[in-house]
């Protein structure tokens, strides 16, 4: 029987733009940042972290920090985070929720923000340009280009991604929130961010007859995807 951490290890790698990220680090002498990953791929900052991040959990990947200034002491900033590749293959459970996604966007909106921009709107601005990455690069293989995806499509992405969609007279409402860990406390944010991501994923995936909407019932996320 082959190892569990060996399936999870090909699943990974099976989606495409993770494996070029994973070649990518692999191929490189020393290790690397999320900003050269994601300028190398031509993606945003946090999808190229929460692509790296899952494979550093499956042991893929490496994580080490380190000013990459050269700089100690106060004022050097905070050390950045590397990867490189693992010689091990160790393996553990995936939380359900995406909050490392989350944490991914709204340290970018903080990064990004304008002087004239509200927090509310840059995590917006940076949710929706996340997930139109991310719809992107999860777009069903052998789709030409300029093809509309269909709902089905969509359905499979949405529960591959883990939010455990289910659809309803046309709809597709989704059951796990993926960053309901932070609701308690920010529920307005998250909420807006989540709308702004769906946005993206929809447009990302080329589904031109969907989109995302605000939804609100007990059990469910706060986006519906529907036509």
């Amino acid at each position: 029987m082959r190892d569990p951490s060996q399936i999870e290890a090909i699943s990974l790698l099976e989606e495409p733009l993770r494996r070029w990220l994973y070649d990518y680090v692999r191929d490189r002498r020393s290790a690397v940042g999320r900003d050269e990953a994601a300028g190398a791929c031509g993606i945003s900052r946090s999808l190229a972290a929460f692509h790296l991040d899952r494979l550093a959990a499956a042991g893929l990947l490496a994580v080490e920090f380190r000013r990459l200034t050269g700089r100690t002491g106060r004022g050097a900033g905070r050390p950045a985070k590397l990867y490189r590749v693992s010689g091990r293959r160790v393996s553990f459970t995936l939380p359900e929720t995406r909050s490392a996604l989350a944490g991914n966007v709204l340290a970018e909106a903080v990064e990004e923000k304008g002087p004239e921009e509200s927090p509310e709107a840059a995590v917006r601005r940076v949710a929706e340009r996340t997930g139109r990455d991310l719809g992107r690069s999860l777009r069903p293989r052998g789709a030409a280009a300029g093809r509309t995806a269909s709902p089905e499509a969509a359905f499979e992405v949405l529960d591959g991604l883990g939010f455990e969609p289910e659809r309803r007279e046309g709809r597709i409402l989704l059951r796990n929130c993926p960053f309901h860990e932070l609701l308690d406390e920010h529920r307005t944010l998250v909420c807006a961010m989540n709308h702004s991501l769906m946005l993206g994923l929809v447009e990302g995936l080329e589904a031109d007859d969907l989109t995302a909407r605000p939804w609100n019932e007990p059990g469910f996320c706060c986006v519906e995807i529907t036509s």
